[in-house]
C-alpha cells in the first residue's frame, strides 16, 4: 500500500498536519509552502545528475522476477491501475526534478524562465538523452513555486538501465507496451533540449494563461498579486506536455531494441491523461464481476492520491482524476451518467492549498456524491478546509484502510484480455487506441 506522500517515515507527520489544520488559512498556506520547499534539490546536485543512476534506482523498485510485459512511457494514475491489474512494471519516461528556488515571484514567469539556465545546461550536457521541460504554473503551484521550481525530464532513449531491466526481467518474446499520451502544450525554447512551459493541465486551457482573462484577474486580486495578468515569454512552438505528454523520440529506440531481442511492441495511444480513466474503471468493474464480486464501490482518485493495492484488496473500481478541477469533474460526471449506479463512492480531493482558477467547489462535489445509491463521502479531506487541508495526504490512506471489505489479491489479467476488452468496447473509448508497432 502507499504511505502518506510515498514515504513510510512521513506517517509521523500526521499529528503535525492535524495541528496545522486548526490554523488560519494564511498560516496553513505558509506552512504548505515551507514543507513543499523541503523537497527542492540544490542546483549543484542537479547539475551533476546521472540519469542512468536514477533510472537504475527506479527499475530496482520492482521484484526480481520475469514479467510477460513491461509498460514504458507517459505518467498517469489510470495507467498505474492498469499496470497493477496486469501485474507488470511501469518504467516512466518522465521524471520530476524539484529544484530549490528562492526570490522568484510566481506571477512573473518572464523572470523565472532564465533563472536556472546554467544549471540546466550542465545537466543536459551530462545527459544527452534527456529533454528538459521547466514547468511554471502560478495557478495551481502558487504556494510551491515560492520555494521550488519544477524540472521534468523526458528520456529520448532507453539507456543502459532500462535496457538491462528489460533483458533480465521481460520474458522471452514478451511485450513492451508504450504508453503514449498525446497531450501537448505551447512552450518557449530556451536552448537545445531545454523548454519552458508556462501553465499546466488543470483548470485552465493553455491560451487563458496568456490572455487577459477575467478569471485570472479575479484570482490574482484574491491573492494580492502585484500584477493584473501574467506576462510570459512568447511561445515559439508546442511540445509534449511536461507532466503527462509522451516524447516520441523514445519510440524509435524501443522498437529497435525490441527487434534486436525478439520482443513485441504495442502502443497504447490516448489524447489526454484522463482518457484512460473510464476505460480502466470499466475494466475493473468487468473483472470484479467475472470474479463474482459486486463491483459497486467506486474510489475516485485525485492526482497522487491513489493506492492500487488497497483498490484491489477492497474490491473497488478506480476512477482517476488529474486534479479537483472543472474538466475532471465534467469527465467524471459524464462517466457516471453513462454507467451503472454505484452503491458507494469514496472521493479523494488533492489539496494544493489555493482556490485556483477552475477549482471545483465543495457544493459541486457534494452533489456528485449524492449519486451513490447507499453512501458517498469524502476520502480523507475535510470539506470545510478544502482546498487547503494538510491532513489529506494522511487521511486518504486511512480512509481506504477503513473500508471493511477485504478480498484476496487476484491473479493478474493477461495483456490479451485487456486488448480484447478494449476491442469489444472500442466505441465507448474513441480517444484510446491499442496499436501494434
Amino acid at each position: 500500500d502507499t504511505p502518506p506522500l510515498g514515504q513510510p517515515a512521513f506517517r509521523a507527520l500526521g499529528p503535525v498536519a492535524s495541528a496545522v489544520a486548526r490554523l488560519p488559512e494564511s498560516a496553513r498556506q505558509h506552512i504548505y509552502s515551507v514543507f513543499s520547499g523541503a523537497e527542492g534539490q540544490p542546483e549543484a546536485r542537479l547539475a551533476r545528475l546521472d540519469a542512468e543512476r536514477v533510472a537504475d534506482a527506479v527499475a530496482g523498485l520492482y521484484p526480481a522476477r520475469r514479467y510477460p510485459a513491461v509498460v514504458i512511457g507517459s505518467s498517469g494514475g489510470a495507467l498505474t491501475h492498469l499496470c497493477a491489474a496486469l501485474g507488470v512494471p511501469w518504467l516512466p519516461q518522465t521524471l520530476l526534478l524539484p529544484v530549490r528556488q528562492r526570490g522568484v515571484d510566481p506571477d512573473r514567469p518572464g523572470h523565472a524562465v532564465h533563472v536556472f539556465d546554467r544549471t540546466a545546461r550542465a545537466m543536459l550536457d551530462r545527459n544527452p538523452d534527456l529533454v528538459l521541460h521547466h514547468m511554471h504554473d502560478p495557478n495551481q503551484d502558487r504556494l510551491t513555486l515560492r520555494r521550488v521550481a519544477y524540472f521534468r525530464v523526458k528520456r529520448t532513449r532507453l539507456g543502459d538501465a532500462y535496457q538491462r531491466f528489460l533483458t533480465e526481467r521481460l520474458e522471452p518474446g514478451g511485450t513492451i507496451l508504450l504508453a503514449e499520451c498525446r497531450q501537448r502544450w505551447p512552450v518557449t525554447t530556451v536552448g537545445e533540449r531545454h523548454l519552458f512551459q508556462f501553465g499546466a493541465i488543470g483548470g485552465m486551457p493553455p491560451d487563458e494563461y496568456r490572455a487577459d482573462s477575467a478569471r485570472v484577474r479575479g484570482y490574482l486580486r484574491r491573492y494580492g498579486a502585484p500584477v493584473e495578468r501574467w506576462e510570459a515569454p512568447p511561445a515559439d512552438t508546442d511540445a509534449p506536455e511536461a507532466e503527462w505528454g509522451f516524447e516520441e523520440g523514445l519510440r524509435d529506440d524501443v522498437e529497435a531494441f525490441a527487434a534486436s531481442r525478439n520482443y513485441r511492441v504495442r502502443r497504447l495511444v490516448y489524447d489526454e491523461p484522463e482518457d484512460l480513466s473510464p476505460l480502466v474503471a470499466d475494466l475493473y468493474r468487468w473483472w470484479l464481476r467475472e470474479r463474482g464480486l459486486s463491483a459497486t464501490r467506486l474510489i475516485v482518485d485525485s492526482f497522487i492520491l491513489l493506492d492500487p493495492w488497497w483498490t484491489l484488496r477492497t474490491g473497488s473500481v478506480p476512477y482517476w482524476t488529474t486534479f479537483p478541477v472543472q474538466p475532471s469533474f465534467d469527465a467524471l460526471t459524464h462517466y457516471l451518467d453513462h454507467s451503472d449506479t454505484f452503491d458507494r463512492i469514496h472521493l479523494a480531493l488533492f489539496c494544493h492549498g489555493v482556490d485556483s482558477v477552475g477549482c471545483v467547489s465543495v457544493g459541486q462535489w457534494r452533489e456528485l456524491l449524492r449519486r451513490a445509491r447507499v453512501s458517498g463521502g469524502f476520502a480523507g479531506v475535510s470539506p470545510d478546509l478544502y482546498p487547503s487541508d494538510p491532513r489529506t495526504f494522511f487521511g486518504f490512506p486511512r480512509a481506504l484502510r477503513a473500508i471493511p471489505e477485504r478480498h484476496p489479491l487476484p491473479p493478474p489479467l493477461k495483456l490479451a484480455t485487456f486488448a480484447g476488452f478494449l476491442d469489444d468496447h472500442a466505441g465507448r473509448y474513441p480517444r484510446v487506441r491499442l496499436l501494434t508497432a
